[in-house]
């Protein structure tokens, strides 16, 4: 691979969509720091808050640490306070309109906007305007086009931690009061210029999604920045980079895997990476090409070791793969691949969901996008990148954020990781000198890849591209099925048309309007009582699924009628009788 030092990292129209200036830059390493910033500045916005979101749930408590504030700690509450106290604020919030695998993971009263419809100024929408198989991952707030936020939190269940991430720590609870595991996540604040066009990034997505139109907001608002959120760096260009698979180009906008592979090839020292996937393709062959150069830069990752069983199934085997790749490569033993631990048992594995690149003391990036192929070019993403081209004081602030990172995980202070970094001149040696202690990293397992991974279908499951419903059924069409194919291929778009008609129909015509909570409510009552109840309540999940009524009703519907307990099984058995059913 060719060196690219003698330019800059970061080109508008290559590898970011803008370069754009921004006062003051922090960076928020853990969701204690990050959900007390994000209440600091919405309680000084007084025209805008935008929110872009792969998750919300309006359950969650931004404070923790018991204090008596003026404001509520849940989100929901904390929101509509401030609607009701200032008469010009509008809220904005884009949430993903997730898929139903992720039904029993989310908050669903947002769905049917009964959190947001307690006032006309918070304006609550789903956005499903993506590729089938996608997802809207940017997780992007904006106040006053003034102060924004992004990297990779959203204001959701299970994300709060604080750094010292604790093994048993009982603020660390979900809405439903179940303890999770330690949480690692990282966020970067931004003003100026930068705030503003991220407002930008998050209107164009509103509009493409609803058709509607949000004002922007002067850049001589009043200052929002947080008074006790201390800048990382001041007066610095800050690149912007999506992915955004619907844009107006033939191919969409890939940037973030441009960037990627545009960092690690101006790497003269080392590359440090966290994240919770490492399944792209790209970014291992670029890695792979630096390992193999007699001079190339040292590697470090740092990834998520433990997942729901889903993942390791799928995601977990790209990922064996692709580190058995990369070990192969490592012809000078310049690459180690880490977890974090604060403990010695499962439960004390520190959950890595952050999305954070640094390459020698010269380039940051931090934003949504994870290492896997789906976030190069099928969902939306967004990352924000700092270059110092030779500035100092921008060299030491993004050395100083690495440190930070890796002080964290070996459970020492930052200048003890400068220290040894400065007498070995190597951050792996830097690394295994302070390694060791009960809180520490620990060096990733070498993963078996069994006969039966090579079955796993990586085209549907993280696809390089959105998916084109043709290649999907060629996954799964054996090859002596190839002649009846075109046939086989057109009663499958017909299907796939038809099941979309369906979904629109519920959605937009008078059929959706029909069919509502209370019209399912009222058949409700009839079923109470009626021996014939499960049968009935399966067989409409079933049924319904089939022709793509919208199962968050069905759900909803189920638990007005048969109260909470009750209600929960019979989803749950109704919504896995529907997937067995579909698939």
């Amino acid at each position: 691979m060719i060196q690219e030092t003698d330019r800059p990292i970061l080109r508008e129209g290559r590898n970011c969509w803008r370069i754009v200036p921004a006062d003051r830059v922090a960076f928020l390493i853990d969701a204690e720091a990050y959900f007390g910033a994000f209440a600091t500045a919405a309680e000084r916005a007084r025209h805008s808050i935008l929110i872009a979101a792969w998750d919300i749930d309006t359950r969650i408590q931004l404070f923790r640490d018991g204090k008596s504030r003026n404001l509520p700690a849940r989100l929901g509450d904390f929101l509509r306070a401030l609607v009701s106290e200032h008469e010009n604020l509008n809220i904005h919030i884009l949430n993903w309109d997730f898929a139903m695998i992720y039904a029993f993971e989310r908050e669903l009263i947002p769905v049917f906007k009964l959190p947001w419809r307690k006032h006309e100024r918070i304006h609550f929408r789903l956005d499903g305007h993506h590729p089938l198989g996608a997802s809207h991952h940017q997780k992007i707030v904006v106040m006053d086009d003034a102060v924004a936020f992004a990297g990779g939190l959203d204001l959701t269940k299970q994300r709060w931690d604080t750094p010292e991430h604790l093994p048993e720590d009982e603020r660390r609870t979900d809405p439903s009061g179940l303890s999770y595991s330690p949480w690692h996540d990282v966020q970067i604040a931004v003003d100026g210029e930068a705030a503003s066009a991220l407002g930008d990034l998050v209107r164009e997505r509103w509009f493409r999604s609803t058709g509607e139109r949000i004002g922007s907001v002067s850049l001589e608002a009043k200052d929002l920045w947080p008074p006790d959120l201390m800048p990382d760096m001041e007066k610095v260009q800050v690149g912007i980079a999506r992915t955004d698979p619907l844009y107006p180009a033939p191919e969409g906008v890939r940037e973030v895997e441009a960037l990627y592979l545009d960092a690690i090839s101006s790497a003269r020292q080392r590359v440090y990476r966290e994240n919770q996937y490492f399944t792209s393709g790209a970014v291992a062959r670029a890695l792979g090409e630096r390992l193999e150069e007699k001079q190339g830069p040292e590697v470090v990752l740092v990834l998520r070791e433990k997942s729901d069983w889903l993942e390791e199934s799928t995601m977990g085997i790209f990922r064996a793969k692709l580190l058995a790749q990369l070990r192969q490569a490592n012809r000078f033993n310049r690459l180690r691949v880490y977890y974090p631990v604060v403990g010695r048992s499962d439960k004390d594995i520190v959950n890595i969901h952050s999305k954070v690149m640094i390459v020698d003391d010269k380039f940051m990036r931090v934003g949504s996008s994870n290492l896997s192929n789906r976030s190069m070019g099928v969902d939306t993403e967004c990352d924000l990148a700092i270059e110092s081209t030779e500035q100092d004081r921008v060299d030491r602030a993004i050395a100083g954020f690495r440190n930070r990172l890796l002080a964290e995980h070996l459970g020492v202070e930052p200048a003890e990781i400068q220290k040894a970094l400065d007498a070995t001149n190597s951050l792996i040696q830097a690394v295994e000198k302070l390694r060791g202690s009960q809180r520490t990293l620990v060096p990733f397992p070498h993963e078996e890849i069994s006969w039966a991974d090579e079955f796993v279908p990586d085209g549907a499951i993280d696809p390089l591209e959105p998916i084109d419903p043709e290649k999907l059924v060629e996954e799964f069409i054996p090859e002596d099925l190839e002649k009846s194919r075109g046939k086989r291929m057109r009663n499958f778009v017909l299907i796939i048309l038809g099941l979309l008609g369906l979904a629109a129909a519920w959605r937009w015509t008078p059929l959706g309007k029909w069919v509502d909570l209370e019209t399912l409510s009222s058949a409700g009552n009839y079923l109470r009582g009626n021996p014939a109840a499960p049968l009935i309540v399966l067989s409409a999940y079933l049924v319904g699924t089939m022709i793509m009524f919208p199962v968050t009703l069905l759900i909803v519907a189920t638990a007005f009628t048969f109260g909470a307990l009750a209600g929960f099984f019979y989803s749950i058995f109704g919504c896995l009788l529907a997937a067995v059913g579909t698939y």
